[in-house]
């Protein structure tokens, strides 16, 4: 090359530097377009964060909303129907003594009877619907406590168990109801046809799942009792909160799984 003519040698400096620059200009015209791309990404994060904080805030919103529907029907429903249920309870007892005729006292019995039912029934609403008791620990201490009443003046000794990991952890107020009406159907069913002189109820929580099993040590279940509605309506209970219903075999008496799946 040095034996080029000085212009040829020129002309090839200057092709070489309109080549560098050239080549400097693409490398400058990408990474440009890279950090626009970049920012522009970015911004578009920034802005779907954005959206998914409102839809979450109009979220929370809703669920207040709701909370707050739920602990105003709770307390008109104290306030007013059970009121009025304690009220004809009262004139009906009063009545009772004052009437001295067999027929009518038995139809204030009835009256009265009809009232302690429904007070129960709204007691066990009002429980379901107030916030404050969605979660696994409140369940079991309500749980257990009416299943105790029920049985304490039968012939059947209770045994509860618990293996909780977190007692706090929330239960949602759909699965809690029906949990419940489950375990009160089952226990029930031992009361009436089991013929059993002890009842196991466990409560299990895994980081998965929650369980409930109720053991008796009954005559097991009957052609009647596996036709009749108590075991469908558990199926139907435990399917609409995506649950599992599971009648386990055992050589005496009768055991029922209950097992309800945390949602994510």
């Amino acid at each position: 090359m040095n034996e080029l003519p000085h212009e040829i040698k020129l002309t090839y400096i200057i092709a070489i530097i309109v080549m560098l620059l050239f080549v400097g200009f693409i490398i400058m015209v990408v990474f440009v377009y890279n950090k626009k791309q970049l920012i522009q990404q970015q911004e578009n994060q920034i802005k779907e964060s954005e959206f998914q904080n409102q839809l979450l805030q109009k979220e929370l919103e809703r669920q207040k909303a709701i909370q707050l529907e739920r602990e105003r029907i709770s307390q008109d429903m104290h306030d007013d129907l059970g009121a009025g249920i304690s009220a004809i309870k009262l004139q009906a007892e009063f009545l009772k003594y004052k009437v001295k005729e067999v027929t009518y006292t038995e139809d204030l019995e009835a009256i009265i009877t009809t009232s302690e039912d429904m007070n129960l029934a709204m007691r066990e609403i009002l429980w379901s619907l107030n916030s404050q008791n969605d979660t696994i620990g409140n369940f079991i201490d309500y749980t257990s406590l009416y299943v105790e009443r029920f049985l304490d003046k039968t012939g059947i000794t209770l045994q509860l168990d618990s293996n909780i990991i977190e007692s706090e952890t929330n239960l949602p107020v759909k699965a809690r109801r029906n949990l419940f009406l489950v375990v009160k159907e089952a226990v029930h069913n031992v009361y009436k046809h089991s013929q059993a002189k002890c009842l196991n109820i466990q409560f299990e929580q895994t980081s998965v799942d929650f369980k409930i099993e109720v053991i008796d040590d009954g005559i097991g279940l009957s052609e009647v009792v596996k036709k009749g509605n108590g075991l469908t309506n558990m199926e139907l209970r435990m399917e609409k909160i995506d649950g599992k219903f599971e009648i386990i075999e055992t050589t005496k008496g009768t055991r029922l799984l209950f097992q309800y799946t945390f949602t994510a």
